[in-house]
């Protein structure tokens, strides 16, 4: 029996032309679309035509100075990301201006959607915020859930491009706005900035299925381009994969951009898993070269263990101890930031005092 030739290319997935407008009008099912058939004939006419031309970038200028190809056409969005960036960039250099912390909430839950209730994690930000407010910090504060309550917010999954070769793995990702796949909305080039800004980065997240939740993931994956991502797409004349093989092969830096910021963890569950995604989130950042708050500034633990779902904001209430813990995460990156900031090397735990020293 012959061996499978398992270097064979991928399944095409290109649809027909009735297939592609099956799917396109499936998103105008609501009624109060009927009327409007000849407009949604004309629209969905404009988007088969974008999509059987693959039109990811439509909108593009010269890149012009700083790039190694100059005269390559480069999409507007990256553009207006990057430009983000290198501002986000300066003021986190600025040492005039008043050191930022981003607290991020990872849960997906929401009042404003199906669960019809906050999450607990989302309490958790709020008693760490006024934390940092009274250090002096400026706070930004990335709230996830709003990937599941709110229109138009997405974050797309990453495309791998890094393991076909470093440098075709842009910063910021170049991957999306894809306008010919409808791949739109994508909420990453707000969040690049948020990070470069920020000189301590506080994640609050829940533990879904031994797991971060799906929305922290997608930012954790699309984060990629972060380390070691080649900040001229010009270079690789867009996702040329000869050009980026042949620039890696030929010595690549793998810069660090956001290499020397600070970070701290809270991860809760209510059963299982929140010593190994705490675990796992630490080993990501350090691995990008972020720096940890220590051992107050990494917390994991358990709210209303093996109790009632139904119950547990009740449980949040009452473990004082737990809430204690996470108001002494953010005071140890808040002096873990400040230390730094003022070029001196110390205990960020110093002082506090753990409720639970056993």
């Amino acid at each position: 029996m012959a061996e499978p030739d398992v270097r064979k290319g991928m399944p095409p997935v290109k649809l027909s032309r009735e297939e592609f407008e099956s799917r396109y009008r499936s998103r105008f099912v609501d009624p109060v679309f009927a009327p409007l058939e000849r407009e949604l004939d004309a629209i969905v006419g404009a988007a088969w035509d974008a999509y059987s031309h693959s039109r990811k970038a439509p909108v593009t200028r010269k890149a012009g100075p700083g790039f190694a190809d100059a005269d390559y056409d480069l999409a507007v969005d990256w553009l207006a990301a990057r430009d983000a960036i290198l501002k986000a960039q300066r003021r986190h250099d600025d040492a005039s201006a008043v050191p930022r912390i981003l607290v991020i909430n990872g849960s997906a839950r929401s009042e404003h959607t199906c669960p019809g209730e906050m999450s607990k994690t989302w309490r958790m930000v709020k008693l760490a915020e006024p934390v940092f407010i009274e250090m002096g910090f400026a706070v930004d504060i990335l709230d996830l859930s709003r990937l599941t309550s709110e229109f138009g917010k997405s974050i797309h999954p990453c495309k791998s491009c890094v393991s076909t070769a470093m440098p075709l793995c842009h910063w910021p990702c170049s991957c999306y706005p894809n306008y010919s796949l409808g791949q739109t909305d994508d909420w990453m080039n707000e969040i690049y900035p948020l990070w470069v800004a920020a000189h301590g980065i506080l994640i609050v997240t829940p533990v879904n299925w031994y797991h971060a939740p799906g929305g922290l993931k997608a930012m954790m994956d699309r984060l990629v381009c972060a380390d070691g991502g080649n900040p001229d797409p010009t270079s690789t004349h867009g996702k040329k994969a000869v050009e980026a093989k042949a620039i890696e092969l030929k010595g690549w830096p793998y810069p660090r951009h956001l290499a020397g910021r600070h970070f701290g963890l809270i991860v809760h569950g209510d059963s299982v898993g929140a010593e190994g995604v705490r675990r796992t989130l630490s080993d990501w950042l350090t691995d990008m070269h972020l720096i940890s708050a220590g051992r107050f500034g990494e917390l994991d633990g358990y709210v209303g263990y093996m109790e009632q779902y139904a119950t547990s904001h009740h449980e949040l209430d009452e473990d004082h101890a737990f809430q204690r813990e996470v108001l002494n995460a953010a005071r140890a990156l808040g002096n873990a930031v400040r230390l730094a900031r003022n070029g001196q090397f110390g205990e960020p735990g110093a002082g506090l005092e753990d409720p639970n020293p056993k």
